[in-house]
């Protein structure tokens, strides 16, 4: 199983691709450097399989790479940087 994380600015999210097929997304608001992130989704047959932690990985690291920070409003995104502090320089208080 191949990942690609992408992000679709037109649309305000981050995708993941499995294999080339849309398998979830990341929808944020802009707010500058800044991504409020409000809501993560992950296709019900991609469920148990990595997809989610995948997709909030790649975002993450792509974010850092280019100096932006983030709002996790999502659950999703808050656990995860619960669960992996190396993430936490990236949040910021809400704007």
């Amino acid at each position: 199983m191949s990942f690609l994380v992408e992000e679709n600015p037109a649309e305000h999210r981050f995708e993941i691709l499995v294999d080339d097929a849309l398998a979830g997304f990341t929808a944020y608001l802009p707010r500058g450097e800044v991504l409020v992130f409000t809501h993560t989704e992950v296709d019900d047959r991609f469920q148990g399989r990595g997809v989610g932690a995948a997709l909030i990985q790649g975002t993450l690291d792509q974010i850092r790479a280019r100096g932006g920070r983030v709002v996790p409003r999502c659950p999703f995104m808050a656990a995860f940087i619960e669960r992996h502090p190396d993430y936490a320089d990236l949040v910021v208080p809400a704007p």
